[in-house]
């Protein structure tokens, strides 16, 4: 949790997952626990994933010149709605957040599916993993669409790269439907 001053703040509220946080005209959204995905859509309909952000992190519907513009809860979210202050930590934060925008945009270029895959799940370990005897668990549950949309890419495509990882050993998936990442194996493919 960030030290800026509770006083003046509403209190913790809880979302669902699957639900946007609503929009605030000059406020901010402070993430005590939880996934949250910046996204918007095309003219066909398409969703674009514009960041993910988790524990620590601000967002906020104002500040992108993107319209239109949605942050939705991936996981349960756990988060305060605190007003702009324009201080030198929260802009340290925002910027901070802005590299999960780069860090995506990074890893949506690498040229083939499978190490965009390899690519986003070490991205995500660090941001939301946790050790495991077999690896590293990505405790987020995605679906195959939530990954497609997160690397611009159709859902088949995931399913089948997932299927190719999964059968190389490099990732497996949990009765929870959570996935882990072997990152003793992933050490040898990104060679």
């Amino acid at each position: 949790m960030t030290a800026f001053s509770r006083t003046s703040f509403s209190k913790w509220k809880f979302f669902e997952p699957r639900t946007n946080l609503p929009h605030q005209a000059n406020g901010l959204w402070e993430i005590e626990s939880g996934i949250v995905r910046g996204y918007t859509w095309l003219d066909d309909g398409s969703i674009v994933t514009l960041g993910l952000w988790g524990t620590g992190e601000l967002v906020s519907t104002f500040f992108p010149v993107i319209k239109p513009y949605e942050l939705e809860c991936l996981t349960e979210v756990k988060a305060v709605s605190i007003p702009w202050q324009n201080s030198p930590e929260q802009i340290r934060v925002l910027l901070n957040s802005l590299q999960s925008t780069y860090d995506l945009t990074l890893i949506r270029n690498y040229k083939t599916t499978d190490i965009m895959l390899i690519k986003l799940f070490t991205w995500l370990s660090r941001k939301n993993g946790k050790k495991t005897p077999n690896g590293q668990l990505i405790d987020i549950r995605l679906t195959h669409q939530d990954i497609a949309d997160i690397l611009g890419i159709t859902r088949v495509t995931v399913t089948r790269s997932l299927l190719q990882l999964e059968k190389q050993g490099l990732i497996e998936r949990n009765p929870l439907h959570r996935f882990i990442l072997k990152e003793e194996e992933i050490w040898h493919y990104e060679i």
